[in-house]
């Protein structure tokens, strides 16, 4: 419901009328002065007096001599003249009378040299030929000269304050002046946030090392007492969407004290100076208002380590703001009261001295959720949406492996859309599984065009990843498989990963076959092979030299990590003998791999051309499809019951999809029949 007016001499139904703008003053202004120097003459008489008419300088003589002028007025700056004509002669001059003329018209002439036009309006006036003569030097008013002499300084300046305040981002209201004061935001109690630890799902870890900050803002005596010192600064790292600043902003508002909040690139500018100019000034805020917390996020903007790029060198300015916030955190003068919380996804690139003890004392470390995490934050997103009755939040953690928190946010919003676009009451199971394909796979592109010829390469392609996955024992148990170009991707395959933490050898291996047998199946049943496997062997590839080089993997180079930590050493820690056996060994794993998926699918190529005429006909199939096909897998876990438990329903599939389907089991129940 709208607000009422509460002015009631103002008309509800008038037009609202647009704000006031100083803008429209300084153009009617300009407006002005551009009008008053276009139309004003130079003896301050305006043409509109009467018709001009312009004439030689012969002419003129003879008109003077026969009587046509009364005055004239001499203009040395221009070089010109005006004769002014009697009444009685107006219509000798022009041939028109004072009506179409006006009352005062002249006559106006360029004249050549000034002393022997004198001589000659001065014979003239003596022998009565003209009234008289007058010299007008067309001066400048003193508000134009005033004007035309201050206007350039006065844009100058205005230019000058103009990109003075953008460059300074017109901090604090002060210009310039203020470029160097602490772009910080201010909560003056942490709790106005409305964010507390309930707000914070999942990371049990994180919450309890931030726990003992709330505490020592509570209650300082409980530590002191005991000769003991809270941390003076807490990093969180993490991978990005972990919910770093959600976290610093639960300990704000927990503790309920002030909180500011700022980005390690507000310390970045281009003034020399300006950046440790701000770190002090934000430390003497904070000192004001102790006990307090400061939280700067991506600090790596100002923290990165100093001269560890030898080809470009250290950036002065920016070593200067590290060097003010080192001395701040951990120097000569005390912080007492002041908490500094920091977040970071790239804690490798921080220089050593921000990270030792006394400056921050503790790296708390924020992954990816776990299966039980991922099902407290889904519990907190969906606390807004209305979900199905029947919704298995299980089932939906176990569906998102590797998703962070700011992912399954995304997902609960994207199946809300779904659910709203399709006219539902209720966001149901299906709208999450939609959405999950979406967020992963990308937006559907059924209006694709594709020829008979590529739809049956790339349903051979997605068939071969199902069978090879179906018979390799430690590969990702399969949720469906689509021939849909989803984003850049003409098909793909969902599998559903095991919670792990280690990975054998033989489960990568399995993995890496599993990837390999798109391309295979290409080979073996269309005779050719195809682009569309780009994706899939760069990941066999990244896989292999991960086993080889750093996992120590291979059979030549066994128990060996040539993993490299110095990310500006250009130099690799291995020779180019050792190099050639690492491409050696990797190309063997991956064809013994690729030789193994050629093998599996040969001996079932009738099931796996079954799969891809079903793909070929219902775009989508499902575990259930291939497990009628080739049978039941022979290793089970704990993901594949899940798929089995939670299996799409006929119901609650599409109606095409829904007919396809009903129409696949009566031609499987058909042939039985027959054969029996």
């Amino acid at each position: 419901m709208s607000e009422k007016n509460n002015n009631p001499g103002q008309n509800e139904n008038q037009p609202k009328m647009p704000r006031f703008n100083m803008n429209w003053i300084y153009g009617l202004i300009l407006f002005s002065l551009i009008l008053m120097f276009f139309t004003t003459s130079g003896n301050g008489m305006s043409s509109a007096d009467g018709i001009s008419k312009k004439v030689t300088y012969t002419k003129f003589k003879a008109y003077v001599d026969s009587g046509y002028a009364d005055n004239v007025v001499v203009n040395k700056k221009e070089g010109n003249l005006k004769m002014y004509v009697p009444a009685k002669k107006i219509r000798d001059v022009f041939g028109k009378g004072t009506q179409m003329t006006g009352t005062n018209p002249y006559v106006e002439v360029e004249y050549g040299s000034i002393d022997e036009l004198e001589r000659y309006l001065e014979t003239a006036q003596a022998e009565k030929k003209i009234s008289d003569f007058s010299f007008e030097n067309n001066k400048d008013s003193l508000f134009m000269n005033i004007l035309i002499n201050l206007l350039p300084w006065v844009l100058i300046i205005a230019i000058w304050v103009f990109i003075m305040r953008k460059m300074s981002g017109g901090a604090g209201g002060g210009g310039v002046f203020s470029v160097g004061k602490s772009k910080a935001k201010m909560y003056e109690k942490g709790n106005d946030l409305g964010i507390t630890f309930k707000d914070v799902a999942g990371q049990a870890g994180a919450k309890q090392e931030v726990q003992e900050i709330v505490e020592f803002l509570k209650n300082p005596e409980k530590y002191t007492e005991l000769g003991g010192k809270i941390p003076k600064g807490a990093l969180l790292v993490g991978p990005p969407g972990t919910g770093k600043t959600l976290l610093a902003k639960a300990v704000a508002g927990e503790a309920g004290v002030p909180f500011f909040s700022m980005s390690g690139s507000d310390f970045v500018e281009m003034f020399v100076g300006v950046g440790a100019s701000r770190v002090r000034d934000l430390f003497r805020q904070a000192k004001e208002k102790s006990p307090c917390i400061i939280f700067i996020d991506e600090i790596d903007a100002v923290g990165r380590a100093r001269s560890k790029n030898p080809a470009m060198g250290g950036n002065d300015e920016r070593e200067n703001t590290l060097n003010a916030l080192l001395t701040e955190m951990d120097g000569f003068g005390t912080n007492s009261g002041v908490i500094i919380m920091a977040a970071t996804n790239r804690a490798d690139m921080l220089d050593s001295a921000l990270l030792r003890a006394g400056r921050f004392d503790r790296q708390i470390h924020v992954d990816l959720p776990d299966l039980q995490e991922r099902k407290e934050i889904f519990q907190v997103h969906l606390r807004p949406i209305k979900t199905d009755p029947s919704l298995d939040i299980d089932f939906l953690a176990r569906q998102t492996p590797g998703f962070s928190g700011a992912d399954i946010a995304n997902v609960c919003n994207e199946a809300a859309l779904i659910a709203a676009r399709g006219d539902k009451k209720t966001v149901g199971k299906q709208d999450f599984l939609d959405a999950v394909d979406r967020i992963i796979g990308g937006l559907e592109k059924k209006t694709k065009v594709m020829t008979a010829e590529e739809k049956r390469t790339i349903a051979l392609h997605e068939a071969g990843h199902a069978t090879v996955s179906w018979f390799c024992e430690h590969a990702n148990p399969l949720v469906k498989v689509s021939i849909v170009p989803r984003g850049q991707a003409l098909g793909a395959a969902w599998y559903l990963p095991e919670e792990r933490q280690i990975t054998t050898k033989e489960q990568m291996l399995d993995e890496m076959c599993a990837l390999l047998g798109g391309r295979a199946a290409e080979e073996l049943f269309t005779g050719h092979i195809s682009t569309g496997a780009m994706n899939d062997l760069e990941r066999a590839t990244k896989s292999a030299y991960g086993m080889v080089a750093f996992a120590g993997m291979s059979d030549k180079l066994p128990n060996i990590c040539y993993y490299n930590n110095q990310e500006y050493q250009f130099q690799r820690p291995y020779s180019e003998t050792t190099a050639k056996v690492m491409d050696e060994e990797v190309l063997k794993m991956i064809n013994e791999q690729y030789a193994r998926a050629k093998e599996i699918l040969t001996e079932h190529k009738e099931g796996h051309n079954e799969l891809a005429e079903l793909l070929i006909k219902r775009e989508v199939i499902f575990a259930e499809d291939v497990e009628r096909i080739f049978g039941k897998r022979p290793w089970t876990s704990r993901a594949e019951e899940i798929i089995e438990d939670n299996s799409p329903k006929l119901e609650d599939m599409p109606e095409d999809v829904r007919q396809a389907q009903e129409e696949y089991n009566r031609n499987v129940n058909d042939n039985d029949n027959e054969e029996r």
